[in-house]
């Protein structure tokens, strides 16, 4: 019997994940990553970087973060308290889906996951105070190769649930997307 469920997103690559939770007596169990269960998702060869993060504020948004190549990474997402609307925007200037956006619930409760692959910015915002994510990447942060795109930005229109409250300086200082834009990764 197999712990995820995979499905495909409507951008080719995005993969939603569900996590099968056990509970007992005693508590709860569920596993959030196995190599053999992502064939051919990136992550297989090594998980390079784990992080966590901690978002006080509901409304808060943080993003849109990539890092350009040749330290492009695929990371899984996983919300580990509270709940979070996290988004994905293709950033292949030769996909299909070029500049498109999946948003998705991700919760404690819901046991969802995203797997974002290379080309591909993620953020998300906070629904509930005192959220935690957690993030596997296939490569270490570069901070010299870290870009991002505004969160805010009009040509994406990303619908956040709630109207953001709080944006770190970093990403409001990310550029909007303009007409002549073709993408990071080719």
């Amino acid at each position: 019997m197999s712990v995820f469920q995979i499905e495909n997103t409507s951008l080719p690559g995005l993969k939603s994940i569900n996590h099968k939770y056990f509970q007992d007596d005693r508590g709860s169990f569920r596993k959030f990553f196995s190599s053999g269960a992502f064939p051919k998702s990136g992550l297989v060869e090594a998980i390079k970087q784990i992080n966590c993060s901690l978002t006080k504020k509901k409304g808060t948004v943080r993003g849109m973060h990539f890092q350009r190549p040749p330290f492009s990474e695929v990371k899984l997402v996983s919300c580990i308290a509270g709940s979070v609307l996290d988004v994905a925007v293709d950033l292949r200037g030769d996909s299909p889906t070029f500049l498109q956006w999946h948003g998705q619930v991700l919760s404690r409760d819901n046991n969802n996951a995203l797997l974002i692959p290379e080309g591909f910015a993620h953020g998300f915002q906070a629904l509930e105070d005192n959220t935690e994510l957690l993030y596997l990447h296939n490569q270490e942060y570069h901070p010299e190769y870290e870009d991002g795109v505004s969160p805010l930005d009009l040509t994406l229109n990303i619908e956040w649930p709630i109207e953001p409250s709080f944006l770190s300086d970093r990403d409001k200082s990310f550029d909007s997307i303009d007409q002549n834009y073709k993408g990071v990764f080719l």
